[in-house]
């Protein structure tokens, strides 16, 4: 970004800030994985995947909020660790069900507390009522930017 006499062109932009407080995140998100083997997204994977019968990976990419792309990269990378079994579906001939296996369940037990960590010690920076008001404004500028055309 181009620097101006009051800091960078993003300054006082709010989706500047939206996505620092993202990438702050991630970042502190990523470092608690590390010990575990697993990137953001894996977690999110196998999250997902630990609750469920089964996901497509066109299911897993939407909640996931990745591309198509980026999800068979992701679940490729999880079958090579035996995190993931991979199986044709019952119900769709050219749907492939991905499911948790043992080992990819008890990883992201284990993985899950260091993320609740991370969330956790960022929301204690904030009141229960702050929280609360800091969820609800979240929470309407995704409604407000999902209305947009």
């Amino acid at each position: 970004m181009a620097k101006t006499t009051t800091g960078t062109v993003a300054a006082g932009r709010l989706g500047h800030t939206i996505k620092r407080a993202e990438q702050a995140l991630i970042g502190r998100k990523t470092e608690a994985l590390r010990e575990f083997g697993l990137t953001v997204p894996q977690y999110a994977v196998l999250m997902l995947l630990s609750v469920s019968d089964g996901m497509s990976a066109a299911q897993l990419a939407r909640e996931c909020m990745v591309t198509p792309q980026t999800m068979a990269t992701v679940l490729a990378n999880l079958e090579k660790a035996d995190l993931v079994v991979r199986e044709p579906s019952e119900l769709h001939q050219k749907v492939v069900v991905n499911r948790a296996t043992r080992a990819g369940r008890a990883v992201v037990k284990k993985a899950d507390k260091a993320a609740l960590r991370v969330e956790g010690a960022l929301g204690a920076e904030f009141t229960p009522e702050e929280r609360a008001r800091f969820e609800e404004y979240l929470e309407r500028a995704v409604a407000v930017l999902g209305s947009l055309e």
